[in-house]
């Protein structure tokens, strides 16, 4: 069964919220075509906003070609076009990535050293990918030559 959640603080939209959680799993594979959405007076209880905020959501998502609605049947996650999978990680990973670039400039971080960091945390990563000493650490403050 999957997930969804909503934080009204976000400053996103809900409804871009779910549209954004729908093509998270789609581009995950959690989410296969054909699979059925959960209804919008389900999903609408269980996350405790309006139901036209789902199908506003729903709607959006039916126009980009994400899923499908049914009339009396339900929402149905739509068919991947040929040779696209790669694109659609690529849209789903492009916000985060944006927000991490901002952050990471916002401290100084240049890209190199983000792109290491990356690598640094990707899961699967075995102990001789460890981070490398930095120039400056090891040295204690203040002291001189």
């Amino acid at each position: 069964m999957l997930l969804f959640h909503v934080d009204p603080g976000s400053g996103l939209p809900v409804y871009r919220q779910i549209m954004d959680q729908v093509k998270f799993y789609r581009a995950s594979g959690l989410l296969k075509p054909g699979a059925k959405l959960p209804s919008i007076r389900t999903l609408a209880r269980t996350l405790s906003v309006n139901p036209t905020t789902i199908v506003k959501a729903y709607n959006e998502l039916q126009h980009q070609g994400v899923v499908e609605l049914r009339h009396g049947k339900g929402v149905f996650l739509a068919p991947l076009p040929a040779g696209s999978e790669g694109a659609l990680k690529e849209e789903v990973l492009r916000p985060l990535l944006r927000e991490l670039a901002a952050k990471a400039a916002q401290m100084g971080l240049p890209p190199e050293r983000v792109c290491a960091l990356l690598r640094l945390h990707w899961p699967g990563e075995t102990s001789k990918d460890q981070e490398k000493p930095r120039e400056g650490r090891g040295r204690k403050e203040g002291k001189r030559k």
